[in-house]
């Protein structure tokens, strides 16, 4: 970047310096920026020490500043036409010392150098003290630089195109008028004919070196599109993708569109310069013209930039959701959806003028309903941006039969195969036509809501491991995933929905797999499959335990082994919360207590779900908890939320009231007490699987309790008629505890009275 254009840009203390340097007339601040370019091209070093070529310099500058001159004079800019005019009268003094004038160019340069090299400094001290973000910031100011640089640049080259004008006006008015002068005299013609020969020489190494800042300029735009396309649009697609399966990543567009629309304004501008010099050589030609032989290549590559830069413009900003889905990019049919697709190069004179088109790929057999084409507009979008908003488009599946079903003949259950929606524009502007098409990324179509899980599922998968977006056989031959590519996509799952993802423990309890691979068929190839119980508990989360999971109070993913290694170790009275492993969407509470020789015992309850969290809060479940202990006192046996938490401090600002209601007290203990109880006495009285030791399973309740078991026992105690303790049931109670039931039914009858 040019010196000048970096002091421009500096932060306000550095701009403040060069404020203070340029405070004096030796080098007026208006000559140093409006002749910056060519001022840094000279070599003033040698023209303090060379006299002659230190005359042809100042001679030079003195032409630069009548050009200047010129310059305000049409755009009728007084005051600079003033002001320039003074600063040449300045000059003219070191006609006798033109070295002077060198030497004092070049104090101000190394001055300038000084000012740049502190900024630099300390711009590298800032640097190490960052962490990534900070670096990614600094690319993002490192890209900003050489924007500016562009439209610096293209400044410019509008300076350098007004004053080839001039010049080729001056030899053209000078030609012209020697054509109609009889000059009869030939030394006097041989004379104005060399002048006309050095005028055509100098016309011609401007035009040369106009064709070369051209292809230069050409130059640094082709690198930013590079940048532009092949890395950050790259960047932000997989970001979007990220963030379509629950990634905290930034998709926000208003940054990237800037960027496209600064680079297409400045192209815009280069095929201005062209078009004014093909202008020009229709003025003034001459053979071996520089511009006709080079003009049409550079046309070419400006236009070829553009339309590569317009192409990958167009891009779906909101992928196609619908309202009450469990994520973006599943679909299903007859149920509306909506989608958001942006064109990244912002020009206002094409608001509304651009039509958007929906449209599917022709080998699937779904039909696009709905308004299928709108207009790019800055209305519906918060930012200004040129979007088309398509809120209420439906899919209609085909009927007619024969049709294939898709571009293979791989066979594919309805949740993996994949769809891409389709958008089509045109951009017009300034004689450029470019046809744009923007394509989302791959969505599912279901046609029952019974099917959004595991369709959801596909989703994940594809996300989180193709970066190849318009992949539709991606699950023909689905890859594995690397544990931890598979762990962090699970933790976004619970930080999209709670703000609160996962931690490395309860990552490694779900680790189920002893290779660091996973396949989808691992998860999908079990009665009850993974997803559906990992969504089950997503959901109960969600739902009922929000605050309580986002404040850190539920362990959650815990496996039985592990949880009585932590509980043994702990005092009596210390417990913890977790999610089930064999009951989906269920969590339970186990704690430890001490056996009569005084040996560390673990208890757990039956989980918990959905039924019996609608009608009481967890927090409440857990507060009035209790069992009998000796004598039959009833104890609360959870003192301490591990490791060693009072319980009233952990929970204690989610209770209803400081002393707890007395119909949700009743109802807990009441709840509470049977259902320890039983299981309890099931657990003495029959040969149980492992799952229900630990209270995971109601197989042996089932058998026992016939059709009662079938009902939560939340559900079945609320109501008097289905309660198997009421007197009228005492012989359910017989004949499920045996000489344990009188002592049963007694509780149960104290129970209400509180």
């Amino acid at each position: 970047m040019a010196q000048w254009d970096r002091l421009r840009q500096l932060p306000a203390v550095y701009r403040q310096q060069l404020h203070e340097l340029y405070d004096r007339d030796a080098l007026p601040m208006d000559v140093r920026h409006y002749l910056s370019v060519w001022i840094e091209k000279q070599e003033w070093q040698r023209a303090a020490r060379d006299h002659d070529f230190a005359v042809v310099l100042l001679q030079v500058l003195l032409e630069n500043l009548d050009i200047q001159h010129s310059r305000f004079v049409q755009e009728e800019s007084f005051l600079l036409q003033h002001n320039i005019r003074r600063y040449k009268q300045n000059f003219q003094r070191y006609l006798e010392e033109p070295c002077a004038l060198a030497s004092t160019i070049l104090w101000f340069l190394e001055k300038e150098k000084e000012i740049l090299q502190s900024a630099d400094l300390a711009e590298q001290v800032q640097f190490l003290q960052v962490e990534q973000e900070a670096m990614e910031t600094s690319s993002q100011q490192d890209l900003e630089r050489k924007m500016a640089g562009l439209r610096n640049e293209v400044q410019c080259m509008e300076h350098t195109m007004i004053c080839l004008e001039e010049q080729q006006d001056e030899f053209d008015f000078k030609y012209q008028t020697h054509k109609m002068e009889a000059v009869v005299d030939e030394a006097l013609k041989k004379n104005q004919v060399k002048n006309l020969q050095l005028l055509v020489n100098r016309l011609n190494d401007c035009r040369k070196s106009t064709l070369l800042d051209l292809n230069k300029l050409l130059d640094r735009t082709e690198d930013l599109i590079d940048i532009l396309v092949k890395k950050e649009l790259v960047e932000w697609q997989r970001r979007q993708q990220k963030a379509c399966i629950g990634a905290p990543d930034d998709v926000c567009l208003d940054q990237l569109e800037k960027w496209f629309t600064c680079v297409a304004v400045c192209l815009f501008q280069v095929r201005e310069f062209l078009s004014k010099l093909e202008e020009l050589i229709g003025k003034v030609s001459y053979d071996n013209d520089p511009v006709k032989s080079q003009k049409p290549a550079l046309q070419k590559r400006a236009d070829n930039l553009l339309r590569d830069l317009l192409k990958s413009s167009f891009v779906v900003e909101t992928q196609p959701s619908m309202p009450q889905g469990k994520g973006p990019l599943v679909l299903r049919t007859n149920v509306q959806f909506s989608v958001k697709t942006r064109l990244l190069v912002k020009f206002p004179e094409l608001n509304h003028s651009m039509k958007v088109s929906v449209s599917m790929e022709r080998y699937r057999r779904f039909n696009v309903l709905g308004t299928k084409t709108k207009a790019l507009n800055m209305a519906e979008s918060q930012s200004g941006g040129m979007v088309a908003d398509f809120r209420h488009l439906t899919l209609k599946e085909q009927k007619s039969g024969g049709g294939s079903k898709g571009a293979s003949d791989i066979p594919l259950t309805v949740t993996e195969e994949l769809h891409v929606i389709f958008f089509d524009t045109v951009f017009e502007l300034k004689g450029l036509s470019v046809q744009l098409q923007a394509s989302s990324l791959p969505v599912v179509i279901i046609s029952n809501s019974s099917q959004q899980q595991s369709a959801w599922a596909s989703v994940l998968w594809f996300n989180m491991l193709s970066q190849d977006t318009k992949d539709v056989m991606f699950f023909a031959n689905s890859p594995a995933a690397t544990w931890p590519q598979f762990g962090e996509m699970l933790s976004w799952q619970f930080l999209s929905a709670t703000k609160r993802g996962l931690n490395d423990d309860q990552l490694e309890m779900i680790s189920f797999c002893e290779s660091n691979m996973i396949s989808g068929n691992t998860l999908e190839n079990t009665p009850d499959t993974f997803w559906a119980w990992f969504d089950g508990i997503l959901v109960m989360v969600k739902t009922y335990l929000e605050d309580l999971w986002r404040d850190g109070l539920i362990m959650g993913f815990v496996s039985k082994g592990k949880e009585k290694s932590l509980l043994k170790k702990k005092q009596r009275g210390t417990f913890l919360l977790r999610f089930s492993e064999s009951v989906i969407g269920g969590i339970t509470f186990s704690w430890v207590d001490t056996t009569a020789t005084g040996e560390p015992d673990v208890k757990t309850v039956q989980p918990f779900t959905k039924v019996d969290l609608t009608q009481i809060p967890f927090h409440e479940i857990i507060r009035n908890f209790q069992i009998l202990e000796a004598e039959n006192i009833p104890e609360n046996p959870l003192l301490y939320l591990y490791p060693n938490t009072p319980k009233d401090e952990a929970f204690g600002k989610y209770y209803s009231d400081r002393s707890g209601g007395k119909s949700t007290k009743c109802f807990c203990r009441y709840f509470l007490l049977v259902t320890y109880v039983i299981l309890n006495t099931l657990e003495a009285k029959s040969p149980m699987s492992s799952d229900m030791v630990q209270g995971e399973g109601l197989e042996s309740l089932n058998d026992l309790c016939g059709e009662a078991a079938g009902e939560s026992w939340l559900s079945l105690l609320s109501h008097p008629a289905k309660n198997p303790f009421q007197t009228n049931r005492s012989p359910f109670i017989t004949e499920l505890c045996g000489e344990d039931a009188v002592w049963i039914v007694e509780v149960m009858r104290q129970l209400p009275n509180c």
